[in-house]
């Protein structure tokens, strides 16, 4: 199973795909009615679509998985009660399989049978998304049912997160410690660090400063730097992240503690702790669908 893209509505998409394209350096996909879509290097049609609505929200987050996994996971959904309903994406790449609503609201799609796109080169485009993060009320329990329902695995628990991954790669999203539910920021995965600093370097002429970063986590080992969106929501160059075992230990908090003054691996990096909160508590979820009845 594979993160794949976030379906996000806003009131103006097209200046959100054109500081996306000409500032951040991701590649027009195409557009359908309103929606407009964008895309990496890698061979997934979009990895972030941008629809047209009155104010901003969630619409969905999309993995791909073959028709196995898919069938073990509608089956788990519906035995959990969760709401859950079955599609045909009407987006790039189509594909068909199910939408389900997590016990706190969080929004997931999951399609086997989507088609992939050529690659294109571009040093500078973002490759694919490595993660996208939610704020939780209560990240323990959203966990632990994404790994009795979705069957995903945590991987690391720290004072801030709970991380859990559905491959190899260490996270394909997390749970924050927030006391809310909501979009905490969307990491776009980098071809290498020069690929990072070089997008840094590239916002810098555009009068954008990280709101954190650049830096080196702790779990996942990944090079960050995040920014916020003039659109909006929190986005994250980010590069490679940790490829990890089936049989990897769970970290606990105490494993992941820095000394004083540092919140990163190489301690050189400040953080916009209000102005990242603010935007992590602006894109919530909204489901515009009914539940299917098992």
């Amino acid at each position: 199973m594979r993160l794949r893209s976030i379906e996000l509505a806003l009131p103006d998409p097209a200046a959100a795909a054109a500081f996306m394209t000409q500032i951040w350096g991701m590649a027009e996909a195409g557009t359908r009615g309103s929606t407009q879509y964008l895309r990496g290097s890698g061979p997934y049609p979009y990895l972030v679509a941008f629809d047209r609505a009155e104010d901003e929200y969630v619409r969905s987050t999309t993995f791909v998985c073959d028709e196995d996994e898919l069938a073990a996971l509608t089956q788990r959904a519906a035995k959990a009660g969760w709401p859950w309903r079955s599609v045909t994406s009407q987006d790039l790449g189509g594909g068909h399989g199910i939408e389900l609503e997590m016990p706190e609201g969080v929004l997931l799609r999951f399609l086997a049978d989507s088609e992939d796109a050529a690659p294109l080169v571009g040093r500078d485009l973002p490759v694919k998304l490595t993660h996208v993060v939610f704020n939780a009320a209560d990240a323990e329990a959203v966990g632990d049912a994404a790994e009795a329902v979705l069957g995903f695995k945590v991987s690391d628990r720290t004072k801030g997160m709970v991380f859990v991954r559905c491959n190899e790669s260490h996270h394909s999203t997390a749970f924050a410690r927030a006391g809310f539910t909501s979009l905490n920021h969307i990491a776009f995965e980098m071809e290498d660090i020069d690929a990072v600093m070089r997008g840094i370097g590239r916002l810098r002429d555009h009068a954008q400063t990280p709101a954190w970063g650049p830096g080196r986590h702790g779990p996942g080992a990944n090079v960050y730097a995040y920014y916020i969106a003039p659109f909006g929501p929190v986005i994250e160059f980010s590069t490679a992240v940790e490829k990890v075992p089936e049989d990897y230990k769970v970290g606990a908090p105490e494993d992941w503690t820095w000394p004083e003054g540092r919140i990163d691996q190489w301690g050189l990096s400040d953080k916009d702790f209000d102005g990242l909160r603010q935007a992590e508590e602006r894109f919530r979820f909204r489901r515009t669908w009914t539940p299917e009845v098992a």
